[in-house]
């Protein structure tokens, strides 16, 4: 991911260098409410616009390519701006107000036959609205358990960052590439957790398959699709769209079903399932085109 990224602009520079910062912030929102505290977002996005080149090039490169024109500068801030919504918005959702935002959940049917077979669930989600909303469901609807599982540097900042807004939920963050994270994973499974991980960004430049992706091909990592196929869970894609005010949409389909045989050719098992993870993200790109947060050369 380039150092010169929206994402790493907005949460890493703040997590790398001042957690005080980022509680201020949080007990600000918090203080001031969400109506009021969303106010100082279109200034904090008209900055970024001015000051974050790369990050508006990529934005447009990609909103060229979604929308089918070339992209505005009222584009361009909206996508900004629905980012900033998203980051937000975790805030309260975090500290349990889900009260706050009407949620409309579509394939739940899914969620609950997993549940009813004993649970233990894998979860792909993208860089893409707001995993944290159906989180947040999980826990207040049924209670749920869902756990993310992130390269270890992030990891550690999020559990950072998470005890500084609801302590209760650091634990629910999974490093990965530790000796034991494949086990710590598989342990989350077997006790009915359903694990997300986000699959849409090629960290680091190994282990990339390309497919076609908004009309040319694009880099995806393999990593996520290994780690479903060795542990023989069902598959879930999850999306949580952001639809402007208080609105989101949860969105749940299946990958593929433990059923499935994955060992008799465990190649041929992740093309199929990179591919219809590829495909249905296009489909929610173009349903929903502000709400994709990659905000790097993704192409390259």
């Amino acid at each position: 991911m380039s150092e010169n990224s929206l994402v790493q602009e907005w949460t890493v520079r703040s997590e790398r260098g001042a957690l005080p910062l980022i509680k201020f912030g949080v007990w600000m929102a918090l203080r001031l409410g969400r109506p009021v505290a969303r106010l100082f977002l279109y200034p904090t996005c008209l900055y970024f616009l001015a000051s974050s080149a790369k990050a508006a090039r990529s934005s447009r490169q990609y909103l060229a390519r979604v929308l089918g024109r070339q992209p505005s500068v009222a584009d361009v801030f909206r996508h900004f701006l629905t980012f900033a919504s998203c980051v937000l918005d975790r805030v309260f959702l975090l500290n349990e107000q889900i009260d706050q935002f009407d949620i409309r959940i579509h394939g739940e049917e899914i969620v609950r036959d997993i549940e009813r077979r004993g649970g233990g669930c894998i979860l792909f989600g993208a860089h893409f609205g707001s995993f944290e909303v159906t989180r947040a469901v999980g826990r207040r609807q049924r209670n749920l358990p869902v756990s993310l599982v992130m390269y270890e540097e992030n990891a550690r900042k999020i559990r950072a960052a998470l005890a500084s807004i609801n302590p209760q939920l650091e634990t629910e963050v999974i490093g990965l590439g530790r000796s034991d994270s494949l086990i710590a994973v598989a342990e989350r499974l077997n006790r009915g957790h359903f694990v997300g991980l986000l699959a849409d960004r090629n960290v680091g430049g190994e282990d990339l398959v390309r497919y076609p992706f908004l009309g040319v091909t694009a880099a995806f990592p393999q990593g996520p699709f290994r780690v479903a196929m060795l542990l023989q869970r069902p598959v879930v894609m999850m999306v949580g769209i952001y639809r402007g005010n208080r609105t989101y949409d949860v969105f749940f389909e299946t990958l593929a079903k433990p059923s499935e045989s994955r060992s008799r050719d465990g190649a041929a098992w992740l093309d199929s399932a990179m591919r219809r993870y590829v495909s249905r993200l296009e489909h929610y790109c173009r349903a929903a085109p502000f709400n994709w947060f990659n905000f790097y050369d993704f192409w390259a």
